[in-house]
């Protein structure tokens, strides 16, 4: 009877202890998923951000308008909704409002891989408001932000509100210059009016007069 109870006491001990290695081993494996506060402050330490010059667009979340963020760099055609990206920088998000929109924002951000010296260019264009006959107009907010080398976080360095008042109205928010290190260069910063995307449509033009034939 003892011996009964000795080897009852062992195989009950063996289970237990395969029970509990493969809770710690679901626990472990399940880890990822329980614990999203870790990717969550990721991005609070700016590990996520994309790249180093960042241009942000935002509008109001109940309008169903369709604003376009265009971006020049020092070289390269601009990039907007029908270029998204060039050697320099990219369009990561073309919002159309709240056409096909999961989200509760209205946003579009421009970002560039490394930075690059000399003047750059931001745009926005009203492409679609709700009535086109007695149009409201709506105002926008940018954010042009720099994440230097050695910075683990991007910092704002120019932000502006402006209105747009028609469909098609486009207006010149930002022209800056940067130093090869992200420095803004003093003085340097103005709203003098240039159409990004008639520049687009003229390198467009221009490619296709020289493209060969056949």
């Amino acid at each position: 009877m003892d011996e009964f109870d000795d080897d009852s006491g062992t195989i009950f001990r063996d289970v237990t202890l395969l029970a509990l290695a493969a809770f710690v081993a679901m626990v472990l494996m399940l880890l990822p998923f329980l614990n999203p506060g870790a990717e969550a402050e990721s991005e609070a330490d700016g590990i996520t951000d994309p790249g180093n010059v960042i241009i942000e667009l935002l509008w109001t979340p109940e309008r169903d308008a369709d604003i376009d963020l265009w971006v020049k760099a020092p070289q390269g055609i601009p990039v907007g909704f029908p270029n998204k990206g060039n050697a320099v920088v990219n369009l990561l998000r073309d919002d159309l409002g709240l056409f096909q929109d999961l989200t509760d924002i209205n946003y579009e951000i421009v970002y560039s891989r490394g930075i690059m010296a000399g003047e750059w260019i931001v745009n926005v264009q009203a492409y679609r408001l709700e009535d086109p006959i007695q149009p409201e107009p709506v105002t926008v907010q940018v954010v042009v932000s720099v994440k230097r080398e050695g910075e683990d976080r991007p910092t704002p360095i120019l932000e502006k509100e402006v209105e747009l008042r028609y469909p098609r109205h486009e207006t010149t928010v930002f022209r800056f210059a940067l130093t090869g290190k992200g420095a803004l260069v003093h003085g340097s910063v103005n709203d003098v009016r240039v159409s990004l995307i008639r520049e687009y449509a003229q390198a467009q033009l221009r490619s296709r007069e020289i493209r060969p034939d056949g």
